[in-house]
């Protein structure tokens, strides 16, 4: 019988709403699903709408729950990962100091001072995982969820855990331009490269030869212009798992970012306007010119501070018992693949070691195309990104990767290293600036950083990140 654990399974509705996809399988309907979470209440409430669904559908499925993490890694063939260390009331922190310095990020949890900071606070949880998993399921296959994506699934790797990062911006992006092209996305073909939220449509076809890209550019070109913004479009509540079916706030209402980008470098790329405009220098340099291209502002804390999590898991529960199919996620399809041995395709996020992106550095976490059976993830071998768009990434893998270097060797010059090398940061701050800055979030979050990048200043850490209670905040992916 297959063991699945998620950590961090008392998040907002997202760790159902995978279960829901997990159970989908037939496969997987005679699972063991050991749900882990330090905070009993919210992950009983996850363990109970799992149960409930489990029993509506009359599925095989063992539901445990346990605040033990060892008790959930004990033996497990697969480990998904779906937290984030401190909860919005950290988050606060990760947007609101860089905004004091004039450092407006619309999202901020996978990259600049936003990004690295979340990372740093989640290092001693990632620590305290590996340690367990290396002794209790070292052959256990890892699917990270947590943001920021790219050096949490670095950082894991490095610790020894098979881990693949997930994220669901291709799937959303690709679904995008077909329905922006009226074309059923069941006859589309694309090849998909880069980084996490940062990776690029090389190719865009109709399935059997069309190459939609010329349209597409001028379809786009047309309908996302600066300055000109989009009306009647769907209020996006932040969860992105199911497939749209329109244009919205958040994707495909008010593409001028993208569509910009495009333009300039070639390709399209596979994260929204809002959260795309945090990656580069051009679009974020005043109010007035974040208004021209982003005219309706959808800000994540925001959303998230809104969630009602109780109400959204019911929800969520009554749209599985009456279908039960599954989401737009890869996870489930990934464990499929390794119970059954039937392949799949998935773009997962990887590390670059092998050289799976040519011109990319090798400490780099890259998103690929990834092939999937029953001995666990393989990452195609993709080759060389058009320069350009490897420089662009480069931009952002200087950041993750000294973010990353920084956490494994204890060395917190890395932290102002890589927050002065964000793309954004350096667009508007001095050098002098960006490390008040740093120093002011790594005080904020000093409680939980590792000790050794925790200021002179600051108090004692707790004991671990077990006896800190870092896994018990919701997870916001």
């Amino acid at each position: 019988m297959t063991k699945i654990t998620i950590i961090g399974a008392g998040g907002f509705v997202f760790p159902f709403r995978l279960i829901g996809d997990l159970v989908s399988f037939p496969a997987l309907q005679d699972a063991t699903l050991h749900l882990m979470d330090l905070d009993a209440g919210r992950v009983a409430r996850t363990a109970r709408a799992a149960r409930e669904l489990v029993a509506h559908h009359g599925l095989g499925v063992e539901v445990l729950e346990t605040t033990d993490r060892r008790a959930a890694l004990a033996d497990a063939d697969v480990v998904i990962i779906t937290f984030q260390v401190g909860g919005v009331e950290s988050y606060k922190w990760d947007v609101e100091i860089p905004r004091k310095y004039g450092i407006d990020q619309a999202v901020g949890d996978t990259v600049g001072p936003g990004g690295v900071f979340r990372f740093l606070r989640s290092v001693r949880a990632y620590e305290d995982i590996a340690r367990d998993a290396l002794e209790l399921c070292p052959d256990a296959q890892f699917i990270n969820y947590a943001n920021p994506m790219a050096m949490a699934t670095a950082f894991l790797n490095a610790k020894g855990l098979r881990t693949v990062g997930l994220c669901h911006s291709v799937q959303g992006t690709t679904r995008m331009l077909a329905r922006t092209l009226d074309v059923p996305y069941d006859e589309v073909e694309f090849v998909s490269a880069g980084i996490n939220h940062q990776a690029w449509i090389l190719e865009f076809r109709r399935r059997g030869g069309e190459d939609l890209y010329p349209r597409l550019r001028e379809v786009m070109t047309a309908k996302h212009q600066r300055g000109v913004a989009a009306g009647d479009l769907h209020a996006d509540d932040g969860d992105h798992s199911e497939a749209a079916l329109a244009a919205s706030n958040y994707e495909g209402g008010n593409e001028q970012v993208r569509t910009q980008l495009m333009r300039s470098f070639g390709y399209f790329e596979t994260e929204s306007s809002h959260h795309a405009s945090e990656y580069v220098p051009y679009f974020r340099k005043d109010p007035e010119t974040v208004l021209e291209y982003i005219p309706e502002r959808w800000d994540y804390y925001e959303i998230c501070l809104a969630h009602d999590e109780q109400g959204d898991v019911d929800q969520q529960l009554e749209k599985l018992k009456a279908d039960l199919s599954p989401s737009v996620e890869y996870g489930a399809s990934i464990v499929n693949a390794i119970v059954t041995g039937v392949p799949a395709v998935v773009h997962g996020n990887v590390p670059n070691a092998t050289g799976v992106i040519s011109n990319l550095p090798a400490d780099a976490c890259v998103e690929v195309a990834c092939l999937v059976d029953g001995t666990g993830v393989h990452p195609t071998s993709f080759g060389e990104l058009p320069p350009q768009l490897a420089a662009i990434n480069r931009t952002n893998t200087n950041v993750q990767t000294l973010a990353v270097r920084a956490a494994l060797t204890g060395n917190v010059e890395h932290v102002h290293h890589a927050v002065a090398l964000d793309p954004l940061t350096a667009a508007h701050l001095t050098l002098d600036r960006i490390a008040e800055m740093t120093d002011e979030l790594l005080h904020a979050h000093a409680a939980l950083l590792p000790e050794s990048l925790r200021p002179e200043t600051a108090s004692a850490p707790a004991a671990s990140a077990q006896d800190a209670g870092l896994e018990a905040r919701p997870a916001l992916v």
